[in-house]
């Protein structure tokens, strides 16, 4: 049965991953790549830049599609308060799996929905700890290989064979890691006037 939805929905993100989780709510919507500069401002925490990066995702969309709900999201795996996002290429996604072997790091997965038509905004940030094993160099080579991870903050591919870097992950929101935690998600949603479950 097809969701009939008050306003469009619009998930402002160029992430096939993003994409693929939010297709599991059943809802139709489009996607339009937001085009934001993410680089760092100078001393801001990674809890703050992904906040910031997910606030100004979604208005960067929602300026072109002003009567739609808009989905913005930004993660950035914090290392010691150091951002790690994504890497680009090869050597730096080998630099960042290297300084992360056997250390733990707190993926900050922000996300805004915002409507420019009602003025509505919400925002959330989910935090995932995930503690990595002592990698070898041809372990981290070998993974990089098979995934080439280059699009994910700190190269960690969780939903394929990423999940093998991994000694534990600790959260309340079990898609938070792949970049679009649903369950917050669909609580923000709810209170823009877009219900997923038939109108309740």
């Amino acid at each position: 049965m097809q969701h009939q939805l008050s306003r469009p929905l619009v998930l402002g993100s160029s992430s096939v991953y993003r994409r693929q989780l939010l297709e599991r709510l059943g809802l139709p919507f489009t996607v339009k790549s937001p085009g934001v500069d993410e680089t760092p401002r100078l001393g801001e925490a990674p809890a703050a830049l992904a906040a910031r990066l997910a606030l100004a995702k979604a208005y960067a969309v929602a300026d072109q599609h002003p009567e739609s709900v808009v989905i913005g999201c930004d993660q950035v795996a914090d290392l010691n308060g150091v951002s790690l996002g994504k890497p680009g290429d090869h050597d730096r996604a080998t630099a960042q799996l290297q300084s992360m072997r056997g250390r733990t790091v707190v993926f900050q997965t922000a996300m805004a929905v915002v409507c420019r038509a009602t003025g509505f905004e919400s925002q959330a940030l989910a935090q995932v700890v995930v503690k990595y094993r002592n990698l070898s160099d041809a372990e981290i080579e070998y993974y990089l290989r098979i995934e080439q991870p280059y699009d994910c903050a700190g190269s960690a591919k969780s939903e394929g064979l990423g999940i093998a870097l991994l000694e534990s992950i600790e959260n309340d929101d079990p898609t938070a890691l792949v970049g679009l935690p649903l369950i917050r998600l669909s609580s923000m949603l709810r209170a823009a006037g877009l219900p997923l479950l038939g109108g309740l």
